[in-house]
């Protein structure tokens, strides 16, 4: 059985692979992973703000309404001790790189263009083999277009590939009007490997003190079905490989994404909840499934279900709501079934 798989040009023993999460901030943790399982690990992120805290924009965020709210300042974390700071994050690649005999990728949170893209750069020197640059903007400002956004994203793609040589990906949101027209246009200026979907965390109200405070909930398999539809429309058609994160936890999420046209799946949910052994057994039952089956190899499974290759490729899109729609049915009490 072969479940090998190439992801930017990196050689992974199979495709299970940790996305970005707390658990690559220390170097046991990053040791392991590899013992339990993991073929390559995505570092944590380090993020523009920790690197040019002294930004006119990073000023916008801490002091905007701080006049009228004098809790205004605390909706940002302290910089200071959030995470690890810039050198201490190159520092841990550096180690990690030197500890384990897996790919390390390193991540980069931002999305202005500026001097905090040398960083891209830093980060390959540490030894990373790969940087995934994972960009989460909401635009608020109604005067923005789309096209304005959209060009911000692709003029920091293409700061970061000039800084660097190694493979880059991008990690993106869904909330795009044409993701297909935004996936050819990130090809076409370099990008590696697209990573799909970025996770959104969205803020919650807090009714008793009226604050609007941070909610953090993990994700289950049914967020696997955005990005698998995506990555099954684009498969074939944009000349990337793709990473499927988000809802990733069983062995069925990881044999939906391969056959939708993923080179790797991405999970962090399933290891916070359950534990690092999750990916050795994700993996085993994933083996098992492909060995009643008859398959002798992930490249083999790779795309089969994707938009281009299956019978019916309207199932990807209007059809398939019109079809949804009408599996509902009422029985004469009026009850849904």
């Amino acid at each position: 059985m072969d479940l090998t798989t190439t992801y930017m040009g990196l050689n992974l023993k199979h495709p299970v692979v940790p996305s970005a999460s707390p658990v690559t901030k220390n170097l046991d943790n990053i040791r392991r992973l590899e013992d339990a399982g993991a073929p390559a690990i995505v570092m944590y992120s380090l993020f523009e703000e920790q690197i040019t805290k002294e930004s006119h924009r990073l000023d916008h965020f801490l002091s905007y309404g701080t006049d009228s709210y004098s809790e205004a300042m605390s909706y940002f974390p302290d910089l200071n001790t959030y995470n690890v700071g810039p050198d201490e994050y190159l520092n841990l690649i550096q180690k990690a790189r030197a500890a384990v005999n897996i790919p390390i990728i390193g991540s980069l949170n931002g999305i202005s263009s500026g001097g905090w893209v040398e960083y891209a750069q830093k980060i390959q020197e540490a030894g990373a083999h790969a940087l995934e640059l994972n960009v989460y903007y909401i635009p608020t400002d109604p005067h923005l277009s789309g096209g304005y956004v959209e060009q911000m994203y692709l003029d920091v793609l293409a700061d970061v590939k000039e800084a660097c040589t190694i493979p880059v990906s991008m990690k993106l949101g869904p909330f795009f009007s044409s993701p297909a027209n935004m996936a050819h246009r990130l090809a076409a200026q370099g990008v590696n490997a697209l990573v799909l979907f970025n996770r959104f965390y969205q803020p919650d109200f807090d009714l008793e003190n009226l604050e609007v405070v941070p909610h953090l909930v993990l994700s289950d398999s049914n967020a696997l079905r955005l990005p698998l539809r995506w990555v099954a429309i684009l498969y074939g058609r944009v000349p990337v490989d793709f990473a499927i994160t988000s809802g990733v936890h069983t062995h069925e999420d990881v044999l939906k994404g391969l056959m939708a046209g993923a080179a790797v799946t991405m999970m962090t949910s399933e290891l916070l909840q359950h534990g690092l052994k999750r990916i050795n057994e994700v993996v085993a039952d994933m083996t098992r499934w492909m060995e009643e089956r008859e398959y002798v190899s992930v490249k083999q499974m790779q795309g089969s279900m994707s938009q281009k290759n299956v019978a019916e490729p309207a199932a990807f899109e209007r059809a398939n709501y019109m079809k949804v729609l009408q599996s509902w049915r009422f029985d004469p009490t009026g009850s849904l079934f």
